[in-house]
C-alpha cells in the first residue's frame, strides 16, 4: 500500500517545524512512507483547533500536528507525536492522544507504550495522561553532537 503523498507531505511539515535537529528526533521522509506502507502502522494528522485531516484529501487545511503509532496484537506503540511550535499549550497534543487512545480501543489494544529522550519536556503531558515509567535504557539515543541521552519507557491501559 502506497501512503496519500499529501498525508505524507503533511506529517514531514510537522515533523520539520516539531523536532528540534539537535536530539535527531525527525524521521526521515523514507522511514515515515516505509512505516505508512505497514497494515500495522496507524496516522493521524490534525488542523489548529484539533480536527483529523482525513487520509487521501488533497491539499487544503494546513497541518498542526499528528501521531503515528503501531500496533501488535493487543499493544500498541506510539512511534512519534508533534505539534507545531505555533499551536503548542493548546490542547492538539490532548487530542492526538485521546484521539489514539479511541482508535486504539476500537483495535482491541489494551495497552499504550511509548519511548522518550529523558529530560524531554513532553514528560507533563504523558504524566498528565496517565502514562507511568516502566523502563530505562542507559545511554539510547545520540545527539547530533554525539552526546549520548537515557531513554524512558513509559506504559499505560488503554
Amino acid at each position: 500500500m502506497t501512503p496519500c503523498p499529501h498525508h505524507l507531505d503533511r506529517i514531514m511539515a510537522v515533523m520539520e517545524a516539531a523536532f528540534e535537529p539537535a536530539y535527531g528526533e525527525a524521521w526521515k521522509r523514507r522511514q515515515v512512507a516505509d512505516a505508512l506502507t505497514l497494515a500495522s502502522t496507524h496516522a493521524l494528522v490534525v488542523d489548529a483547533d484539533g480536527h483529523p485531516i482525513a487520509e487521501g484529501v488533497g491539499p487544503g487545511r494546513d497541518p498542526a500536528g499528528f501521531v503515528l503509532s503501531r500496533h501488535v496484537l493487543d499493544e500498541e506503540e506510539l512511534l512519534l507525536i508533534a505539534v507545531i511550535p505555533g499551536c503548542r499549550r493548546r490542547g492538539i497534543g490532548e487530542q492526538l492522544f485521546a484521539q489514539l487512545f479511541e482508535a486504539a480501543q476500537s483495535r482491541g489494544i489494551v495497552r499504550i507504550y511509548l519511548e522518550m529522550r529523558n529530560g524531554n519536556p513532553a514528560i507533563r503531558l504523558y504524566r498528565k495522561l496517565g502514562f507511568e515509567p516502566i523502563g530505562h535504557r542507559p545511554n539510547y539515543y545520540r545527539m547530533a553532537n554525539g552526546e549520548r541521552i537515557d531513554a524512558i519507557t513509559f506504559g499505560r491501559s488503554v
